[in-house]
């Protein structure tokens, strides 16, 4: 239970000093009657603007497509963001809307956007070996011998050593096309294992992160609504 303007200015619609406009012009309404003071504690879900019922009041959670050539970061000065793709109001949300881990630049597929601290941590530490699923291509005919080489694990560079990547699976959907299961987040790590086999990888697409795939029906830059108790799912 929150405030009405604390809950209106967390989740984007307007500064608290406006919510407190928008009572007093009786623009909102709890359960179908208007809310005339802002300080009153409700419930999110019952509550509705201008007859809308709020936007995620308990939490978002979304599967996003990301297309390539998009990046994951805030800053805008890198270029078109995943954020820019994304309805505006997310990114006044307090807690904040991020992703659930980054894919590069060139990198397409399946993203997690949330503003659920707790379940960013968990999918993103290391010590929950959490599997990410890519399909990528390639720029010469991918051998046979690789899958057993992505099983034992890849030595990369990692500053000024070199460290064996976890096991990782690999299968062959044909001559220049893999699919590989990774429980790790290295830098770039697809690339740079394929990389250290020779191999350069053109186009790399993620189809599942932990739990979730990528649903076919969502194209490049859609997005689609999670319940939160789907969290539990990730946690397991």
């Amino acid at each position: 239970m929150r405030r009405v303007d604390q809950l209106l200015s967390a989740l984007g619609y307007c500064s608290r000093k406006e919510a407190r406009a928008l009572c007093a012009d009786g623009r909102v309404e709890l359960d179908g009657a208007a809310l005339t003071d802002a300080s009153e504690r409700v419930d999110g879900t019952r509550v509705t603007l201008d007859g809308e019922p709020l936007e995620f009041p308990d939490g978002l959670l979304v599967l996003f497509h990301k297309p390539a050539g998009v990046v994951c970061t805030h800053d805008s000065r890198e270029g078109q963001r995943v954020y820019d793709l994304l309805p505006p109001r997310w990114q006044q949300r307090d807690p904040k809307v991020t992703t659930v881990g980054r894919l590069d630049k060139e990198t397409s597929g399946l993203l997690v956007v949330t503003d659920q601290g707790a379940l960013v941590q968990r999918m993103t530490s290391p010590k929950h070996h959490v599997e990410k699923t890519y399909v990528a291509t390639l720029d010469a005919d991918v051998p046979a011998s690789l899958v057993d080489v992505f099983a034992r694990g890849i030595e990369l560079r990692e500053g000024n050593e070199t460290e064996r990547t976890e096991p990782a699976v690999l299968r062959i959907n044909s001559a220049r096309e893999a699919e590989v299961t990774v429980k790790e987040g290295r830098y770039h790590q697809v690339r740079r294992m394929f990389a250290a086999q020779g191999l350069h990888v053109v186009t790399l697409h993620r189809t599942r992160f932990g739990p979730w795939r990528l649903d076919a029906s969502l194209a490049p830059g859609e997005w689609r609504a999670l319940e939160l108790s789907e969290t539990d799912v990730a946690s397991r």
